[in-house]
């Protein structure tokens, strides 16, 4: 720790990463292969996960190792966010889903620091939280980059606040949003237990480390929440109607033991394939909101209809606006994977750099 906070102020910009785990570990990888290609990249100077933070004294992926197999304690972000750790014109990567971090955004950008996330409470919870870091960056000269948070860098966010920039208005916008909840339902096939599938995508990397965030239905309402604050509508979380596939049962434990009891899904989700089979429609998870409300939940849909395409991880969303009213705008890629994700946490950073 103090490695970090003795680190002399530089005149030239620094990057800090917040979080070590997939996506911070395939960042660190992406910018290696970056800097050997040429590509100019500000320094990265420090690195931390709930456990250690850790100057850049090495090369960022030795550093990242070691912060890894550091000891668990309990460990304050405020240092780390203090003068010590970050200076006007800095970029601080948040690859973590802590709220505690996310609190932070706010007053980074207020500060002048730059800030790029993939983290989804900043702006996919709490609406007054959303509304001052949207006040914040707009006040600063500080820039906010939030294109992995959702459709993982895919031009979800990019194309709604262009449409609405330019003046369209955007009535409604529905979607597969969870790459993880794609893969599994075009994998499941009722022949095979849904808790096998979700074990395998959860091995893959495409869930979080307790897939029950997934299973929930809570990351897509994080989603639907920023995709809609982004469309001009000051959607609130409560406004969100989420049909869980969780039952209360496995919700109440702990995420050790609920792995090992991810088999009470099996049932309920052959259930829903039948249904699926007996309409002649296929299964998908889907969110969506209008000027209402917004809700997500299990759906059978037509095998034509614009959601049910798509593969693997894929993210495919419709956008009906005043532009795009008698047919909707499809954005549709990879939605899921920590080198995705991590693409684009470093795409955000080029083009606050290069700005």
């Amino acid at each position: 720790m103090s490695a970090v906070l003795n680190l002399p102020l530089a005149d030239h910009r620094k990057l800090a990463l917040l979080g070590t785990g997939t996506v911070g570990t395939a960042f660190v990888q992406r910018y290696a292969a970056l800097q050997d290609r040429g590509v100019m990249l500000p320094s990265f100077s420090w690195l931390a996960n709930s456990r250690t933070a850790r100057a850049c004294e090495q090369t960022p992926a030795q550093e990242l190792a070691q912060a890894n197999l550091a000891a668990r304690g309990a460990l304050a972000l405020q240092p780390w966010a203090e003068a010590e750790g970050l200076q006007r014109g800095d970029v601080v990567v948040d690859a973590t889903a802590s709220d505690e971090v996310a609190n932070w955004h706010e007053q980074w950008l207020a500060r002048g620091v730059h800030v790029v996330t993939a983290n989804k409470l900043g702006q996919g919870a709490q609406l007054a939280r959303a509304q001052a870091i949207a006040d914040s960056g707009q006040q600063g000269a500080a820039q906010y980059g939030d294109s992995a948070t959702v459709g993982a860098g895919l031009p979800l966010l990019s194309s709604l606040r262009a449409l609405v920039a330019g003046g369209d208005r955007i009535h409604r916008v529905e979607g597969v949003l969870s790459g993880s909840l794609a893969w599994l339902f075009h994998h499941y096939d009722g022949q095979r237990p849904f808790s096998a599938w979700v074990r395998e995508a959860a091995e893959a990397g495409y869930t979080e480390p307790d897939p029950r965030v997934d299973l929930s239905g809570e990351d897509v309402r994080r989603k639907l929440l920023i995709l809609a604050r982004a469309s001009g509508i000051a959607l609130r979380a409560e406004q969100v109607q989420v049909a869980s596939l969780v039952p209360d049962a496995l919700a109440a434990l702990s995420p050790a033991d609920a792995l090992g009891q991810l088999s009470v899904l099996d049932a309920p989700l052959q259930a829903y394939w039948q249904q699926a089979q007996e309409q002649a429609g296929c299964l998908r998870f889907v969110g969506g909101f209008d000027h209402d409300g917004a809700a997500v939940g299990l759906r059978v849909l037509p095998r034509d209809h614009p959601l049910a395409g798509g593969a693997q991880t894929d993210n495919r969303v419709a956008i009906h606006s005043d532009r795009y009213h008698a047919q909707p705008l499809l954005i549709q890629g990879p939605g899921a994977g920590a080198d995705v994700t991590a693409a684009a946490l470093l795409d955000d950073v080029l083009a606050i750099v290069r700005r």
